[in-house]
């Protein structure tokens, strides 16, 4: 074992045994790094993986969509094999480059299709399958402005099949970070979520108990630091927020994407992905917790 991977782990289990009393137990399950030889693997943004925990998508920041199967012993991811590599295209069905290339957040709705968000060019966008065109969304008013690149860096489906995106840095007049959600046909802003801290907002998930889990992020100059908080959607808001994870300066690399499912012991599974950002002091992992209460 590497001393910085060594390093790392020691971090994320004292951290993850000092949770606080009011919330759920989270254990850490362990970390892999994954490490392709291909030029377009790397800036690793967004996931999803299967009921099963063992079938994966990832997405690039470079718009690469990529099928993968996880090896597992026990709780341990201990390989990854790549399926079927592409790269997404505009609505005119060309290779997405240039400023509207920089894809983050990736949603499976119930349907199958894929829905990406995207920065640079503020907007989400949904594939029937990934080979096919691009089919925007309509952009309104509020993503015109946001900053270039720090907008919609999380995209989550819930059960009714319902898009939520919110921002990574653009905040209301008030402070809070505003919730987006696409729903017959139209963007609305139902709700709003407490900013706290210096962390950022960058993945986003419903879990299969229909909570709202955020996985958000802090720089401090020599490595990151990883929050993930969970809330009840209802009716009249975001209701009984949660911090169930917060991590010390470099127990993880830049964790960016987010994925909620239940194991086979009937657990909620924290799944992350690092982005390396394309830089060789970076690494791709996979990050993975489970709760225990």
């Amino acid at each position: 074992m590497r001393l910085g991977s060594a390093v790392a782990i020691t971090f994320a289990l004292i951290l993850a045994a000092c949770a606080g009393p009011n919330d759920p137990g989270v254990r850490y399950v362990g970390s892999f790094s994954w490490q392709m030889d291909q030029p377009w693997f790397g800036g690793l943004s967004g996931l999803e993986l299967d009921d099963d925990g063992l079938g994966l998508l990832v997405l690039t920041d470079k718009a690469h969509l990529l099928n993968a199967t996880l090896q597992r012993d026990g709780d341990q991811i201990t390989g990854v094999t790549a399926g079927q590599s592409r790269h997404l295209k505009s609505s005119a069905g060309k290779t997405l480059g240039g400023r509207i290339l920089d894809a983050e957040g990736l949603a499976v709705m119930p349907d199958g299709s894929v829905c990406i968000s995207f920065e640079g060019v503020h907007r989400v966008a949904c594939y029937p399958h990934p080979d096919a065109p691009a089919e925007p969304l309509p952009r309104p008013a509020a993503f015109r402005n946001m900053s270039p690149n720090g907008s919609l860096e999380a995209l989550a489906v819930d059960p009714l099949g319902r898009l939520y995106t919110l921002p990574e840095e653009d905040r209301n007049p008030d402070g809070t970070i505003p919730v987006f959600r696409w729903a017959n046909g139209r963007w609305s802003q139902p709700f709003s979520l407490p900013a706290r801290g210096k962390f950022l907002p960058v993945g986003a998930d419903f879990g299969p108990d229909g909570q709202f889990y955020l996985l958000e992020r802090s720089f401090g100059g020599i490595g990151f630091r990883t929050r993930v908080r969970r809330w009840q959607i209802t009716q009249a808001g975001p209701q009984a927020e949660q911090t169930l994870l917060t991590t010390g300066l470099g127990a993880h690399d830049n964790l960016e994407g987010l994925s909620v499912w239940r194991d086979d012991q009937d657990r909620i599974r924290l799944t992350m992905v690092a982005d390396d950002n394309f830089n060789s002091i970076q690494r791709t992992e996979l990050v993975e917790y489970a709760l225990t209460e």
